[in-house]
């Protein structure tokens, strides 16, 4: 039995747990009001899973919410929410992460408690509302939701440069941001007076049914790119993220890498491909190649940090460089890959910062140097340290090696980049990711334990041991058992695919057609050259009307 605006329930069941959480006093209740929101949105939103059918037709949301009396009738823009094979596994990600960084939290925050949850809980309505919408305005007014409880978050409750991470992290999605609702307004207008009887229009659907011309899409598409290029982040437009994990708490780092940097995958996949596809395949190769680039780079990097949150920080540059590729690979493999890897990522890299939390609460140290032969005293959280390490770093049959086999393959038959040097280049990354990682392992876990602190340190407790088994157990079934995930997705990103393809031909077709119109123009008013001894010679060319 289908509940009645479920996907909406989904959405503002947080922020109406944040209101009720800024109304407490007691931490005790804060805690445990926070906790129970999340589980009972994360319970509500298996829901979605249960209710959501792939054989049904992709070209049509399921759950759908829609309410067109939120604009004026003068404006067709609408509260238009549902699910699809691209959104659902994301949404099911930010709602399983929600619980899971409320109860890492418990002992890592220890002032502002009413804000800090408030704050936490309006972020994750925000970051679903951004997975969800099916118009451009919503989308805008979600992503942009998000900015102001992550602001906070970092701001007040993150490490001694927190103010500078916060304000980076504002300034440059605000930037990207800003230029994509440049874009959104404008093809609002232009889409309505060519599919919407001249009212502007965001509908998503609307919007594909509107061939763009191939010169308009090239700077529209490079500034939805931009912005969500930022967000992913793309080499060079990283710096902003090393910074802010480093500097942020816990809970702030896991949400910031499970599912805040997705929006900028999500947000290529979802607009930036069907929308303007010519300049999308235009762009391809520049994309395909700062991938590479980020993958490469972000691996070196990390390997030469004495920090164990900022190795794990460069981390995500490199692997969501391979998220790019995929996306940008045209083919359906890898683009189902980048879907899947979406959730991996967050899965695992959410667990790698959730284990490095766990140290720095113990030692208030995130260096590695200053541990060392902690696998004798602490065997539980260096087995599950161990296990999420193989897991990102893609070893077969653990989440991580599905996602990046099937985008390197996408990538090696994609027709549109064409390089087995660039597939060959990214490869390396995977080589690099288990030399950091296990870097990493060794330096923190493995050696001769020398420091009393270290050798007296408690090993995982009952709350964290809570916390890292879905996240195990996810790991380990999506990396044996693809198949119903990937199924789930197929019809999704199949409609994408077929979408690229007819509306770049229909904007090929119709630049042909504007461009024969050009000629013909030229042909009529230009006059034939004058020959030897005829009339035209003495008599001045007459244009012909058009």
């Amino acid at each position: 039995m289908e509940i009645p605006f479920l996907t909406s329930i989904v959405i503002f069941l947080p922020a109406l747990g944040a209101l009720v959480v800024a109304l407490q006093n007691n931490v005790s209740s804060i805690r445990w009001t926070a906790l129970g929101t999340t589980l009972v949105t994360f319970v509500l939103s298996l829901g979605l899973w249960w209710s959501y059918d792939p054989a049904v037709s992709a070209a049509a949301p399921q759950m759908v919410d829609l309410s067109s009396r939120w604009f004026p009738d003068s404006l067709d823009i609408k509260y238009f929410v549902g699910i699809d094979g691209l959104n659902i596994f994301l949404i099911l990600l930010t709602t399983l992460l929600g619980p899971i960084v409320v109860a890492s939290s418990w002992t890592y925050i220890e002032k502002q408690h009413r804000g800090y949850y408030a704050l936490f809980l309006l972020l994750q309505t925000g970051i679903t509302g951004v997975f969800a919408s099916f118009d451009l305005i919503l989308f805008y007014i979600f992503f942009e939701l998000t900015l102001i409880p992550m602001y906070f978050i970092i701001g007040i409750w993150g490490g001694e440069d927190r103010i500078y991470a916060a304000i980076k992290f504002v300034l440059y999605t605000l930037v990207g941001s800003l230029l994509m609702l440049v874009a959104i307004l404008f093809l609002g207008y232009e889409a309505g007076h060519a599919v919407n009887q001249g009212v502007f229009t965001t509908d998503w659907f609307k919007l594909l049914d509107y061939t763009i011309p191939v010169a308009t899409q090239s700077w529209l598409f490079i500034l939805f790119a931009l912005s969500f290029a930022i967000k992913v982040p793309l080499f060079p437009l990283h710096t902003w993220l090393p910074d802010a994990h480093v500097q942020a708490p816990t809970g702030g780092s896991v949400i910031l890498a499970g599912v805040l940097l997705k929006m900028g995958t999500y947000g290529l996949v979802r607009f930036c491909l069907p929308l303007f596809p010519n300049a999308a395949q235009d762009w391809a190769l520049v994309f395909a190649i700062l991938s590479v680039i980020g993958i490469i780079y972000g691996a070196l990097v990390a390997r030469v940090q004495p920090d164990a949150k900022k190795l794990v920080a460069y981390s995500s540059v490199s692997h969501l460089g391979f998220v790019v590729l995929g996306i940008f690979a045209f083919t359906d493999i890898a683009m189902q890959g980048a879907v899947i890897q979406m959730v991996n990522h967050g899965i695992s890299t959410g667990a790698l910062f959730l284990l490095v939390g766990m140290l720095y609460e113990r030692r208030h140290t995130r260096l590695m140097e200053d541990y060392g032969g902690l696998a004798t005293s602490v065997p539980v959280l260096t087995s599950f340290m161990i296990f999420s390490v193989l897991a990102s770093a893609g070893l077969p049959g653990l989440n991580g090696f599905v996602g990046e086999f099937m985008i390197l393959l996408g990538t090696f038959k994609s027709e549109v980049i064409a390089s087995p040097l660039i597939v060959g280049l990214a490869t390396t990354g995977v080589i690099l990711a288990a030399v950091y990682l296990l870097y990493m392992v060794y330096r923190t876990f493995f050696g001769e334990l020398t420091n009393d602190a270290n050798a007296t340190m408690p090993d995982m407790n009952g709350r964290e041991l809570a916390l890292m088994l879905p996240l195990a157990i996810l790991m380990f079934v999506m990396g044996f058992f693809p198949t119903p995930f990937l199924k789930q997705m197929e019809p999704s990103t199949t409609f994408i695919m077929e979408t690229i393809q007819e509306r770049r031909a229909e904007a090929l077709e119709l630049q042909r057609m504007q461009e024969g119109m050009e000629e013909g123009r030229a042909v009529r008013v230009t006059p034939a050259p004058p020959q030897s001894g005829s009339m035209s010679e003495a008599t001045p060319p007459t244009t012909l009307p058009e």
